[in-house]
């Protein structure tokens, strides 16, 4: 058929044309392509040259300018401020330390983002390498870029497909897609043309660049290439797709920006007033005001942050939780939703019988995935498959209608072949251990989508022959109607019950045959018939952990959503077993692309399980559960699932079975595959975050302190009872001992039986501003107050020490308060061991500052003495009393 019309009529190039609805001879048309014969050398060098070759070339972004990124964050910019006003002091060893955190952080951020980016490089590399194509009458093969619409390409078993290809000619071919379609199984192919409405899954009449040829072979034609496959629009996707920042980076830097006005502002104040009042001289009222900016800002608070998250990380990792990116630590705290894709992270993405059903006895089989690992049970009791005749000749019979290969390789269970054949396989050595039947082959009928089944002729040690037949039941129905003890509707009605309940429904029979046959054939069962033995219900079961794991999640105000490319009734059961809700709802992927994203949107909530989706589709749920203010986590293991999993607020890919695109996208990767582990990374996240939060509230009004002293100075005309120097050491020998005790602090109780924080929620309600204002003023007031009074006694020195110590104590006995929200007198004191470490370290240095010549040449200071320490403490204590007596008239509150 040759169907060139006109060499200048343009090619059409649409990614919305729906091929798998065409008669392939109207595409042939439609591409001006020629069949049987192929495109000539210059149809193809004219194509090549319009529409590029095939290949996925996303836009990368420069290195450099990934690298200066890191730097455009409101945390980075006070450290930076910092730095500067080190240098300006002439503190040039503290400036060095800032500028290496500021430094440090930007590198940990720019290996993060290229290593993310890494996933465009990896789908690149999916594509095939060569491709067999047909040009000019002959078969020949050619680099698979080389590709152009039109072009017909030849398929065999052990083929990458090179295109997104129409099927034109199809001889049993098989197709594994579960990378992009979700489904465990191998897809039978034909070239029939499909309802324009068949989702993606269902297109049998389709092969899609990337995806796999495990049996048979095809021809077809390419209907695009590049960018416009599939798998590349799922590459534009990744790209296309911006990252969201974490709730908490959200809410430091709001934080961040509101401290840093309040200073600016306050700061721009003091110095006006100063100025006019004639209360300093220039350079002491500058000094002063620098003072109050080093003692105000927070400077600690991102390490502290980032050494909060970088331990909770550490301690993931142990878990099995790989976390890339410090934030995600945190973010998993505040997840509402889980998206999950089914195969391969709720289940096992292994098939298994479930059930085996002969004559009218149903067994049940126990152990999931391939591993043989279980028994087979009668009324809940295991039986000897030995010893029931009809049992072992069903397995039996299973096991030899196959030519899948199931072996172990260091401890795990690999398959070479079909997935549902790989579950006979498991049965059988469930049953009789890992050995062989001692038969021999003589001739077989392999699997094809025309009849649906499989058929084996084979020989016992007795020479008796006899054909194995498993398959489509009512393929098998039709071959045993000649038996009078056959029940069709029995089993038809058994057979449909299975399948409402998702399971994949098998039929096992055999027929014994003369010795002498040498050969099996469709006919010779036609028309001998065949004894029907029973029917296997099959299912990639959910995986043990993950029901148990979902059930805490529901307990913690989260909530699971799957998303599968299986059929609704299968999704649906599966979604049933695994517990997602008590009444499950579920929507197809047609449905949502009929949507518009404002009613997807406006319904998304409702529905626990979407099935026959595709990677757009998953795009778009996602996007739809975030428009609706939840932050929501995606978890994956297929291409197919990269756009979604770096759209989410929190990608999770699967380490083990998880491809390297998913990986790549992902925020965080489990390296042990289990559902389960989410869990424990939710439990740590919302642990990160209380601690993150602890320290901001113990630092500001500690910080604030200082900040005031200098103010009230200024307003009282007083001299400045602390120096630069002396503010730096207070923020640094805090932020190297007291601050970081929080890192250690253990999670509170009932942390996973509340729900989880809202994205509208402040970091700081009203009552953490008012705290933070009445400590700040405590520490200020105090701290002024005995300076006032010793400075007149005992001079500048011992005064401005005495100070100091005022508000190092306060910090150290503030700490108590803060770090956990039980009475500070209760079992919760002992429960973090480090934070006594880190109030000793802080002593020592506090005496090392107070006492050591050396440092009482650089900071100004004097030593102390015993009735001194008693005034320390004593100021230090008014402090832990005032917020623990808050603390419980709030406690009492919220009991009325």
């Amino acid at each position: 058929m040759n169907t060139k019309t006109n060499e200048s009529d343009d090619v059409p190039l649409s990614r919305a044309s729906k091929f798998h609805h065409q008669e392939w001879t109207e595409i042939v048309d439609d591409l001006q392509a020629n069949y049987p014969d192929g495109l000539d050398s210059d149809d193809v060098t004219q194509r090549i040259q319009k529409y590029g070759y095939n290949e996925v070339a996303v836009k990368s972004v420069p290195k450099w300018l990934i690298f200066l990124r890191q730097f455009n964050n409101v945390i980075i910019y006070i450290l930076l401020i910092a730095v500067g006003l080190t240098l300006l002091m002439g503190h040039y060893s503290d400036a060095t330390v800032i500028a290496l955190v500021v430094f440090i952080n930007a590198m940990i951020g720019y290996f993060q983002e290229v290593n993310a980016s890494n996933a465009l490089d990896k789908i690149k590399n999916m594509l095939s390498v060569e491709a067999t194509v047909i040009r000019s009458g002959e078969r020949f093969d050619v680099p698979a870029r080389e590709l152009v619409l039109g072009d017909l390409v030849y398929l065999e078993a052990g083929d990458n497909v090179p295109a997104d290809l129409r099927l034109i000619d199809v001889d049993n071919l098989r197709i594994q897609e579960s990378s992009l379609t979700g489904e465990a199984d191998s897809v039978l192919k034909n070239e029939h043309i499909l309802a324009a409405s068949v989702p993606l899954a269902e297109r049998s009449n389709m092969a899609y660049a990337s995806t796999a040829v495990t049996n048979g072979s095809a021809t077809g034609i390419v209907i695009a290439t590049g960018v416009d496959t599939q798998i590349g629009q799922i590459s534009q996707s990744v790209a296309d797709v911006s990252g969201n920042k974490s709730p908490l980076t959200k809410e430091l830097d709001g934080l961040g920006r509101g401290i840093s006005w309040l200073i600016i502002a306050v700061a721009a104040v003091m110095f006006v007033l100063g100025w006019a009042l004639n209360i300093y001289d220039l350079p002491t009222l500058v000094m002063a005001i620098i003072a109050m900016i080093v003692g105000s800002m927070p400077e600690g608070l991102p390490a502290a942050t980032s050494i909060i998250l970088a331990t909770g990380v550490q301690k993931l990792t142990k878990k099995h939780a790989i976390v890339k990116t410090l934030p995600a630590a945190e973010t998993l705290g505040a997840v509402d939703i889980i998206a999950s894709d089914k195969t391969g992270t709720l289940t096992k993405n292994e098939m298994t019988i479930q059930d085996i059903v002969i004559d009218e006895q149903h067994y049940t089989v126990t152990g999931t995935g391939y591993a043989p690992e279980g028994d087979i049970q009668f009324n809940g009791r295991a039986v000897d498959a030995k010893k029931t005749a009809k049992l072992e000749m069903f397995l039996t019979m299973g096991q030899q209608a196959n030519d899948t290969f199931l072996t172990e390789e260091n401890g795990s269970w690999e398959i070479n072949g079909e997935p549902t054949d790989a579950a006979f396989l498991s049965a059988y050595y469930k049953a009789f251990g890992q050995k062989e039947p001692k038969l021999n082959e003589i001739d077989r009928i392999p699997f094809d989508s025309n009849y649906r089944y499989m058929a084996r002729l084979s020989e016992n040690q007795n020479h008796h022959r006899f054909i194995a037949i498993k398959g489509s039941p009512d393929k098998l129905f039709d071959l045993a109607e000649n038996s009078t003890t056959f029940q069709r509707e029995y089993w038809s009605d058994l057979a449909a019950k299975f399948a409402q309940s998702g399971k994949r429904v098998i039929a096992v029979g055999y027929a014994d045959v003369a010795d002498d046959v040498n050969e099996v054939t469709h006919e010779s069962l036609k028309t001998s018939g065949i004894t029907f033995l029973g029917l296997a219900a099959i299912i990639d079961p959910p995986r043990p952990e993950v029901i148990d794991a979902i059930k805490d999640m529901r307990q913690a105000g989260i909530r699971v959503k799957m998303i599968t490319g299986d059929s609704p009734d299968t999704a649906k059961a599966i979604g049933q077993q695994l517990g997602l809700a008590n009444n499950i709802q579920t929507i197809t992927g047609s449905e949502v692309e009929a949507m518009t994203d404002d009613m997807l949107a406006s319904v998304v909530t409702k529905y626990d399980v979407f099935a026959r989706t595709t990677p757009q589709d998953k795009l778009r749920i996602v996007a739809a559960y975030q428009a609706n203010g939840l932050v929501t986590a995606m978890t994956g293991d297929g291409v197919n699932d990269a756009p979604a999993l770096k759209r989410a607020d929190i990608g999770v890919a699967m380490g083990v079975k998880g491809t390297d695109v998913a990986k790549d996208s992902a925020d965080m990767v489990l390296a042990n595959d289990d559902f389960s582990t989410i869990k424990t990374a939710i439990a740590q996240g919302r642990r990160l975050y209380d601690n993150i939060r602890k320290t901001i509230l113990y630092l500001l009004p500690t910080s604030f302190a200082e900040g005031l002293i200098v103010v009230f100075s200024i307003l009282l005309q007083q001299p400045m009872p602390l120096t630069a120097t002396q503010l730096l050491w207070i923020n640094m020998v805090s932020a190297l001992t007291l601050q970081l005790a929080f890192i250690f602090e253990p999670a509170e109780p009932g942390l996973m039986s509340r729900p989880p924080r809202k994205t509208s929620d402040k970091l700081m309600s009203r009552y953490d501003v008012f705290q933070m204002v009445y400590v700040s003023v405590i520490i200020a007031a105090v701290a002024l107050a005995v300076f006032e009074y010793l400075d007149s006694m005992t001079g500048f020195a011992v005064a401005s020490t005495m100070a100091v110590n005022v508000i190092i104590f306060g910090k150290i006995f503030y700490l108590f308060n803060i770090r956990t929200a039980a009475p500070a007198l209760s079992r919760s004191f002992w429960t973090n061991p480090m934070a006594f470490g880190a109030i000793a370290a802080m002593i020592i240095l506090q005496i090392i500052f107070t006492y050591v010549p050396f440092m009482q040449g650089v900071f100004s200071t004097a030593g102390l003495s015993f009735n001194h320490w008693v005034i320390v403490l004593a100021t230090g204590l008014i402090v832990l009393v005032v917020t623990e007596l808050d603390k419980y008239r709030r406690m009492f509150r919220s009991r009325a």
